[in-house]
């Protein structure tokens, strides 16, 4: 990576300050508190972003270079990858994230993760170098060029993990260890124990034997549930019987109603005969008194006699006159003749008024009569024609019900006949006593209930078993669920050992590529480093990087010493996997 140009608006104590670094090494040289350590720290903070934290010290770096006088607290730096992509960064270090802009000025700061505490990581995905490595090898501040133990082990893994694996913060070592740790604790083996794969396969074979104990209660529910269906096809057939016989039954007593219809109009039909039989003897009675009842004529003879009296007295009188006429010379005969004749004539008018009211009143007294008898022969009469009207209609009726008797008689053996085959017809069941139905009811009554019982009973077998079906299902599951992880477990370690596989293979083909001309370049420059008193350097699987004493004898790196001398400043290039690590003020190891 190069950085081109620094353009710092205020910064510590720079303002306004525009810098452009040329190619190669670059000196940046003034007095005491000029700001160059502040100009360092400006690259530092615009790559990584300032801290906060005062990590011990009285003041934080956000507080130790935010300018006193104004609010202004930013700048701007450009820098080339070594794919040659240039980016700008511009940082207002008053915010914790900044604006990065590609060749073309567009801004690409959301193509890269935020960090909730350090902010954007652009650098450090860019570079793949985070800040304490960068602080570590990169950048040497002022009271800082003195490594400690873990920088110089830090350093030193970096230097090995680029020669086994091109990078330097992968170790292919380490990366087999953990692996091998992670197969062991997240999986395990056949020889181990207590790991997930062993715990598993125990927790199967437990449960494969309390299953296998369980698999007898399934098979009874297996039997008890074709029992029970053979059980209900049985019910279900007698019902379908039982609704048969009582259709029939029912058909039956349609029938009985049918005929008491019958019965009851044959009854009535009985009771108007007994009625036409008593009206008709009512009648003959009746005509019998009418028959003998007379009307008495009136009594005219009297009136007759009466009248002839009156004739032979007027006849007297007449003959008396003639006589009178004839003698009329013969007074004495003329007046005992005349006499004769009056006293005749007054005797009749006389006995013609007694004889008319005598007559009178006995015809009175005979009409009277009459008039009763009458009256009593209407009434018969009437009764008679009456009690004749009713014997015409209760034979009327009679005819008319003895023609209904008949044809409901026929009708209804046809109609109970042709529903009784359309019943059988309809469910076509055999095996059914027709001559008996109420015995044939109760009969498959009493089979629906005795199969009913025997389902009861099996119902009651299921649910004693059913909590050991509930218990066998759970375990199966909880079986699948542990063969379903032991599967994953089994993809996983299958993963591991394809993962460690493929490492070992990279592995090998960067030691045969890339670690016999980094062991190389290595060794020249510690030769020169340490004029000539180490000359060669070898990675080691083991040890790491490994250094021969000059009486050939090899040492792990991390035996060695590093002494610092402000005075000399040497470089250390290292070029691998596009990186550049560079290290200033150090002098010497031994």
């Amino acid at each position: 990576m190069k950085i081109n140009k620094l353009q710092i608006n205020a910064f510590g104590n720079i303002e306004n300050k525009e810098i452009e670094l040329s190619e190669n090494i670059n000196i940046v040289y003034g007095k005491n508190e000029a700001g160059k350590s502040t100009l360092l720290k400006f690259i530092v903070d615009s790559l990584y972003g300032i801290s906060r934290n005062k990590r011990g010290k009285e003041f934080s770096d956000y507080e130790k270079f935010k300018p006193w006088n104004k609010e202004e607290f930013s700048g701007k730096l450009t820098y080339t990858l070594d794919d040659g992509k240039k980016y700008e960064i511009f940082r207002d270090f008053n915010k914790k994230n900044p604006k990065i802009y590609d060749e073309e000025l567009n801004d690409i700061s959301k193509e890269f993760a935020i960090d909730k505490t350090y902010g954007n990581q652009f650098f450090t995905e860019q570079t793949k170098i985070d800040e304490e490595t960068f602080l570590s090898t990169l950048v040497s501040m002022q009271q800082e060029v003195k490594l400690g133990k873990q920088e110089q082990n830090t350093l030193l893994q970096k230097l090995a993990n680029l020669a086994g694996t091109g990078e330097d913060n992968v170790s292919y070592k380490k990366a087999m260890e953990k692996i091998n740790k992670r197969q062991i604790e997240e999986i395990g083996t056949l020889r181990s124990q207590g790991r997930p794969i062993n715990i598993v396969k125990e927790e199967k074979f437990k449960l494969q034997d309390e299953i296998g104990e369980l698999e007898e209660y399934k098979e009874k529910q297996y039997e008890i549930e074709e029992l029970k269906q053979s059980l209900e096809e049985k019910i279900r057939k007698n019902e379908e019987k039982l609704k048969l016989i009582k259709e029939l039954k029912s058909l039956e007593e349609t029938e009985k109603i049918e005929k008491q219809k019958i019965t009851l109009n044959e009854n009535i039909l009985n009771e108007n005969n007994k009625k036409i039989e008593k009206l008709e003897l009512e009648k003959n009675d009746l005509e019998n008194r009418l028959n003998k009842i007379e009307i008495p004529r009136e009594d005219n003879q009297k009136e007759n006699r009466s009248n002839l009296k009156k004739i032979i007295n007027i006849i007297i009188v007449i003959i008396g006159v003639i006589l009178a006429i004839i003698l009329n010379r013969n007074v004495a005969l003329l007046i005992t003749f005349t006499t004769i004749s009056i006293v005749s004539l007054l005797i009749f008018v006389i006995s013609s008024i007694k004889t008319r009211k005598e007559i009178l009143s006995k015809n009175k007294s005979k009409q009277e009569q009459i008039k009763k008898l009458n009256r009593e022969k209407q009434g018969l009469q009437s009764e008679v024609d009456k009690i004749a009207s009713q014997i015409e209609l209760l034979k009327k009726s009679c005819n008319e019900q003895v023609r209904v008797i008949e044809n409901s008689k026929k009708l209804l053996k046809i109609e109970i006949q042709k529903q009784r085959d359309d019943i059988t017809r309809k469910y076509q069941i055999e095996g059914i006593n027709y001559t008996d139905i109420a015995y044939e009811l109760d009969n498959i009554q009493n089979n629906i209930n005795k199969n009913k019982l025997e389902i009861h009973s099996l119902d009651l077998d299921k649910n004693n078993i059913l909590p050991k079906l509930e218990k066998l299902a759970k375990m199966e599951e909880e079986l699948e669920e542990l063969n379903e992880k032991e599967q994953n477990l089994l993809k996983l370690n299958n993963a591991m050992e394809l993962a460690k596989q493929v490492l070992e293979i990279a592995y090998i083909k960067m030691k045969e590529n890339v670690t016999p001309k980094f062991t190389k370049n290595l060794s020249k420059n510690i030769e020169q480093i340490s004029d000539g008193k180490y000359r060669n350097v070898r990675i080691n699987d083991e040890e790491g990087i490994i250094v021969e004493k000059e009486n050939g004898e090899y040492i792990s790196s991390e035996k060695l010493s590093i002494r610092y001398n402000r005075s000399t400043i040497h470089i250390i290039k290292i070029r691998s996997n596009k990186r550049i690590i560079r290290r200033n003020h150090a002098n010497n190891i031994r």
